[in-house]
């Protein structure tokens, strides 16, 4: 495929490495992931635009054998090797009272009363700018040459009770290994639409 870059365009060695050649694993190499890894990728993750900055992801980083053991207990049977087997398998949560910490996350204005009394408008907000942190997490996390493996297949409930009990308005969304993927485990590329499948200009 013939790509042509802006000036400013990332390389394709880039691009490559976090969207055109990246992958999806379902197995690890015996290689840890490193707290100051997992701190990068948060410090990137964190810079991609949420509405009014709200960043309402909070994640736990399941990393310990005892930490994964627990989630792999909640999630599918299909899920659970993967999750034990990964250095660190992240749960991708979202804060419905995101906006406690407005004031000082977005102090331009009085955001935070835009959402009090609001809880379903909340919820909606928390959920849609939680799922796009997500994203930037794998994005973050290809970028830093680590794979990702993320993953539905969980009991959200369970999960929830067992790892945000101390803040029960936050509710887990999916669930992310990182590590270093094992090519073994990975399947053929499923299709990808052109442009005029999915997309209309108007």
């Amino acid at each position: 495929m013939t790509r042509q870059f802006h000036d400013h365009a990332l390389s394709a060695d880039a691009l490559d490495q976090i969207f055109l050649e990246a992958r999806t694993y379902n197995g690890w190499l015996d290689k840890p992931v490193t707290d100051d890894q997992m701190r990068a990728i948060w410090d990137l993750a964190r810079m991609g635009p949420t509405s009014a900055n709200m960043l309402p992801a909070r994640i736990v980083w399941c990393k310990s054998d005892e930490a994964k053991k627990r989630l792999a207990e909640l999630s599918s049977e299909g899920n659970r090797d993967k999750i034990v087997q990964a250095p660190v398998t992240a749960i991708i949560g979202y804060d419905i009272d995101f906006h406690e910490e407005l004031p000082w996350l977005f102090p331009h204005t009085d955001a935070k009363s835009w959402f009090e009394g609001d809880e379903d408008g909340r919820k909606s907000a928390a959920f849609r700018n939680g799922s796009l942190q997500g994203a930037y997490f794998i994005i973050a996390a290809r970028a830093l040459g680590l794979d990702t493996g993320p993953m539905s297949g969980f009991d959200n409930a369970k999960v929830d009770a067992e790892f945000f009990a101390d803040d029960p308005k936050v509710k887990s969304n999916f669930i992310c290994s990182v590590g270093y993927g094992d090519a073994s485990t990975i399947f053929e590329r499923s299709p990808r639409p052109d442009f005029d499948k999915f997309n209309t200009i108007v």
